[in-house]
């Protein structure tokens, strides 16, 4: 990444991109294939995060999950993509967004059914007291007050 100390901008073509995600075999093979740069990092922002997320055809964004504490934001910037939630389906196109209140237990991810790339902004708080429920499968993650965080079986049992 190129950084530039003396400026407040940045080209987020710049950033490195993070491909994959960090879950434990076999939940991220739904999205190996999804990129992201982070932005807000980048940018040193400490209270929210903000990621340009690159979803090719067939990936997910990740597996359907809700925050206990940290609230989410979704701009579809470019392309159609599923939103999945417990209510159902809904399809999201160019300039339409979403938004995820921590605490309110209704699982989410993107799908991109599409054949095209989609692109949007996640934008979310940063919460260290932050646990994710996954409803679907036998996933748990709880944030570290030492930093860091880490996958749980729904019983407490490390991954």
């Amino acid at each position: 990444m190129t950084e530039s100390p003396n400026f407040p901008a940045l080209d987020p073509q710049t950033v490195d991109t993070r491909t994959g995600s960090t879950y434990p075999a076999p939940f991220g093979d739904i999205c190996h294939n999804r990129e992201k740069r982070a932005l807000g990092k980048a940018l040193a922002l400490s209270q929210f995060g903000v990621n340009l997320v690159s979803l090719p055809p067939g990936a997910a964004s990740a597996q359907r999950h809700w925050h206990t504490q940290e609230d989410e934001f979704i701009y579809v910037l470019d392309g159609v993509v599923t939103l999945v939630t417990d209510t159902g389906e809904q399809l999201l196109e160019t300039g339409m967004v979403a938004g995820f209140p921590g605490g309110k237990a209704d699982g989410h991810q993107l799908i991109n059914r599409s054949g095209d790339t989609v692109k949007y902004l996640e934008v979310g708080s940063r919460v260290p007291d932050e646990e994710v429920h996954y409803p679907d499968i036998d996933l748990h993650l709880v944030r570290l007050v030492a930093g860091g965080h880490q996958f749980q079986h729904k019983s407490g049992e490390p991954y």
